[in-house]
């Protein structure tokens, strides 16, 4: 790849603000309406939505790492920076696809790079039945929640809800119960990635939840369904010697 429109955004953080007028000064730069890649600077939570906000437009997205963890993310380095994206790795992401509907009748749709997850709203515990395309796979379960994950997503939330770390490219997602009560012992499932899940909140009324795509949030859902869209890609670009395939497989060796 050769790069010759770079748009660079940040997040509102002072370091990436810094990192954002010095690469701006550096190496220029054009509008991200114009741009053949973006280069995003702040955390994970940055990369993603600036992967939701440029969706449209196809381009790939290249994260440099001013923000915590970084996981999503390149090491900041102001040298060679052309050189660097020209010379990047494509991890092409499938984003699952939330339709939730509300008690107040309304219906919300949303993308997620992450996870789709269930929580609920107040201090009793959520009872949730789930069904696999379409056969009921858990008729009650009551917990704090329950997610559903990507690869790129496995290694966030649904880690530390105790849920496997899944190698891109496995055409697989994970199912992960967050502190369930019963069934004590159900710790979750893999999916195939082309799977569809469907979730009824019972006993609403009493035991509201609600469901988030990555940063879209619906109250107090009746239903929701989670599936796979793969007609919708985003592309993330990687230092060919920390693609993302090998971050996730190092995660399984941390200890």
């Amino acid at each position: 790849m050769a790069f010759e429109k770079v748009a660079f955004v940040a997040s509102g953080s002072p370091k990436a603000q810094e990192a954002l007028k010095f690469l701006r000064k550096r190496y220029g730069g054009v509008e991200p309406t114009e741009a053949e890649v973006i280069v995003a600077l702040g955390g994970d939570g940055f990369i993603l939505e600036t992967l939701h906000d440029y969706l449209d437009r196809g381009v790939p997205i290249y994260g440099m790492n001013r923000g915590t963890v970084g996981f999503l993310m390149n090491e900041f380095v102001e040298e060679g920076l052309i050189e660097r994206l020209d010379a990047a790795a494509e991890t092409v992401l499938n984003p699952l696809q939330m339709i939730a509907t509300c008690a107040d009748g309304s219906k919300i749709e949303a993308l997620a790079i992450n996870e789709v997850s269930m929580l609920r709203q107040s201090r009793q515990a959520a009872k949730i039945r789930i069904s696999v395309d379409g056969k009921v796979r858990i008729p009650e379960l009551i917990c704090d929640g329950v997610l559903v994950a990507t690869a790129a997503g496995s290694t966030a939330y649904n880690l530390s809800a105790h849920g496997p770390i899944i190698p891109v490219g496995s055409d697989l997602m994970a199912l992960t119960p967050i502190s369930a009560f019963r069934p004590r012992r159900w710790r979750g499932a893999l999916l195939p990635a082309q799977a569809k899940v469907e979730f009824e909140i019972l006993e609403n009324y009493k035991r509201p939840v609600s469901a988030v795509a990555d940063s879209t949030e619906a109250r107090n859902v009746l239903t929701v369904t989670v599936e796979e869209r793969r007609d919708v890609s985003l592309t993330i670009l990687f230092d060919p010697e920390h693609n993302l395939a090998d971050r996730i497989l190092n995660e399984q060796f941390t200890p």
